[in-house]
């Protein structure tokens, strides 16, 4: 999907909200869980009754894989389901050497065609490089998550010989540095909702990307802060709720509450994207 549909999708329903379909087959209603189709149904209804409020769909690999070949068909139904205006998103945080990372895009760029996906940068840019490769297609890279093992690694301050550049953290080289590799038109980085206080120096790094935020809703994150320090000109946000949504009803009414949830989330949104 290219930048100006994105932009144009935010535009037309006053929403930057990305579903996540982290779909765990222990969560979902009892009566789809006896069912063998039961993920990729509720999956389905998940799409349908939220579709008109997001502007795209987040599947996380891990709740699929781990129900082997049928997760992967599971994988592959829903993404065909999801509508062609919606951006595809696979979270999978892929990232090896040169030839594993080219047989890791063509997995999911042309077998199950997402529109992105997730990588995690710490072996380089030629673990990144096939997936930039691709036309009109995603590489969301890890920047600053937003799990409490941030602080291991993310957020530690590199010594630096160069006084004039001061001791900067591993996220913000990182999000220097591969940002050097791609455009606006085919990075984005991942930023956690609950590090939005940090977002407003991170827009002076990256100013014109988008950035995928996770962790509003029952991570804690504040989608208020987010987009007061997130937005840019473009938008440049795409902030996904996965569990707030998709489990916010257990009965066989589920999609109806998805939907009124959905709709809160992009009402919210659109008193935001008033001034851009």
């Amino acid at each position: 999907m290219h930048r100006n549909i994105l932009i144009e999708q935010i535009k037309q329903k006053n929403s930057y909200l990305c579903v996540g379909l982290d779909t765990d087959i222990t969560k979902i209603p009892k009566h789809l869980q006896q069912n063998k189709n039961g993920i990729v149904d509720f999956n389905k209804a998940i799409i349908d009754a939220t579709k008109d409020y997001c502007v795209s769909y987040k599947i996380n690999t891990a709740f699929y894989e781990v129900l082997g070949s049928k997760g992967w068909d599971a994988i592959e139904e829903t993404v065909n389901y999801i509508p062609s205006t919606h951006l595809k998103i696979a979270d999978a945080k892929r990232g090896d050497i040169c030839n594993t990372s080219t047989q890791y895009a063509k997995a999911f760029f042309e077998t199950f065609k997402f529109d992105a996906i997730t990588v995690a940068p710490y072996m380089g840019e030629d673990s990144i490089r096939p997936f930039l490769e691709y036309e009109d297609k995603w590489t969301i890279v890890l920047g600053l998550t937003s799990n409490k093992g941030a602080m291991d690694f993310e957020m530690q301050r590199l010594v630096s010989g160069d006084k004039s550049q001061g001791n900067k953290t591993l996220y913000e080289t990182v999000l220097e540095t591969v940002s050097q590799w791609g455009t606006k038109d085919n990075l984005m980085f991942v930023v956690g909702a609950t590090q939005a206080s940090e977002l407003q120096d991170i827009r002076k790094i990256i100013p014109e990307n988008f950035i995928l935020v996770p962790g509003v809703g029952f991570q804690g994150g504040s989608l208020a802060e987010t987009s007061k320090y997130g937005i840019n000109k473009d938008c440049g946000l795409l902030v996904n709720a996965s569990r707030a949504i998709i489990y916010a009803g257990s009965g066989e009414n589920f999609a109806h509450e998805a939907k009124a949830i959905a709709q809160q989330y992009q009402a919210e949104m659109q008193e935001y994207l008033i001034n851009i």
